[in-house]
């Protein structure tokens, strides 16, 4: 709650501002490395933090349990010297009210350490979305769609001084590989002990520490990444114009509707495997046996403006509850 949530709470702010500023930006799509129906890097930005309120809603609702129960959890001594207390409700009362941690009432030698596995699974979850951010916003780099701002004194190359490399979300990837490693291993482990106790946990977690560092340094390298961030509207529009060939999708949408037949195989041979140009994409549509208006509307699109609620998704993300 000091640490780790504050450094994920500022990525989460941080994605939050980028997704409306750039709510209006659009930008091509890749599914399977290929063009796809266009959207904007608002929006793009917006579903990562769609993805991360709900992982820190996990992390958060993690109730870690203690117990306070003697050696194998029955009160056994406890009750050997006081029986006329209450020792199972004075232990709650210790673990709830004054460490403030969750009373575990049934237990061996130790509290059986589910709660931890819970939180580190969540943690491991959490830091895969960024994982997966990282190596998204690194294509992003590499297709010219961002830029990097430089920064006075960094080295980008030994010998080739033009570049500037993405060293801070290659570093966050990294980082959050290590972390979940070790939060795995932490998370598959800690729930057991064999019969009433064997001290395997305590090794496992003394590297608690290290697990939860290479995850700050992954969010801490993350965020230095996103501040440097640039969009490259310019080359975004370049690739969009050079994508005619995504304007299928909607144009056999609308042939669907009006009942024309075989839509989908006449897109498909005007567009498969050929570089189409919007003058190709509107020769077919002005052939098209539809209403006026409706060819009319057609006509309008372009890839940058066909985004559907793209811009309205990524500007209503700072709205929704954490």
């Amino acid at each position: 709650a000091e640490v780790l949530l504050p450094s994920l709470d500022a990525i989460v702010s941080t994605l939050t501002e980028l997704a409306q500023r750039l709510a209006h930006v659009p930008m091509l799509s890749r599914t399977h490395g290929q063009t796809a129906t266009p959207t904007t890097v608002g929006k793009e930005v917006a579903n990562v933090v769609a993805r991360l309120q709900g992982a820190r809603r996990r992390i958060a609702d993690v109730e870690l349990l203690a117990k306070m129960n003697g050696a194998v959890g029955n009160y056994n001594a406890h009750l050997a010297a006081c029986p006329e207390i209450d020792w199972e409700a004075f232990s709650r009362r210790v673990v709830e009210q004054q460490l403030g941690l969750g009373f575990n009432a049934y237990t061996t030698q130790i509290e059986p350490h589910d709660c931890m596995a819970e939180l580190f699974d969540a943690v491991t979850r959490t830091n895969t979305i960024l994982i997966d951010w990282s190596r998204d916003v690194w294509m992003y780099i590499s297709l010219g769609y961002f830029k990097q701002r430089l920064k006075e004194g960094e080295i980008g190359s030994s010998t080739m001084p033009h570049k500037v490399n993405p060293i801070d979300f290659e570093n966050a990837e990294g980082n959050f590989g290590l972390a979940n490693a070790l939060l795995t291993h932490m998370s598959q482990k800690l729930p057991l002990s064999r019969l009433q106790r064997d001290l395997t946990d305590s090794t496992v977690l003394r590297n608690m520490g290290v697990a939860l560092g290479y995850a700050v340094i992954g969010y801490d390298s993350l965020q230095r990444g996103l501040g440097k961030l640039e969009v490259n509207e310019a080359a975004l529009a370049d690739d969009l114009e050079r994508a005619w060939e995504v304007m299928a999708e909607p144009v056999q949408t609308v042939m669907r509707r009006h009942g024309l037949p075989n839509p989908y195989g006449r897109l498909k041979e005007l567009t498969r495997g050929k570089a189409i140009t919007r003058e190709a994409i509107q020769a077919f549509i002005e052939g098209l046996e539809i209403p006026a208006p409706e060819r009319e509307r057609l006509m309008a699109m372009t890839p940058g403006t066909y985004i559907g609620k793209a811009a309205e998704l990524a500007l209503r993300i700072g709205h929704l509850k954490p």
